[in-house]
């Protein structure tokens, strides 16, 4: 699995760099499915947060989260993305 992130009009700092790299550890269970998974933050007057998963059988999750804070909205953004994995796990083992 690929992580990239990326930080718009601000420099993302390493403590909110670790505090995503130790969240990640939360979906560690799907690094087999997942190809890429990309991290966009933007700032603006509050925190746009993205992120992209890339299965490895083609289909993509998307997520966004706003919020004021960058470690809560990671928090958020992170809740989301785990809750969209599991479904797209369930919907593959159901296949099977």
């Amino acid at each position: 699995m690929t992580v990239d992130v990326r930080s718009v009009h601000f420099e993302l700092g390493q403590k909110s760099r670790d505090y995503l790299d130790t969240k990640l550890e939360r979906i560690g269970y799907a690094k087999d499915m997942i190809v890429d998974l990309i991290f966009v933050i933007t700032k603006e007057k509050d925190f746009n947060f993205e992120a992209t998963a890339n299965f490895r059988w083609g289909v993509q999750a998307h997520v966004e989260e706003r919020d004021f804070d960058v470690t809560a909205g990671i928090d958020k953004l992170m809740d989301k993305l785990e809750l969209k994995i599991s479904k797209e796990k369930e919907k593959v083992q159901e296949k099977k």
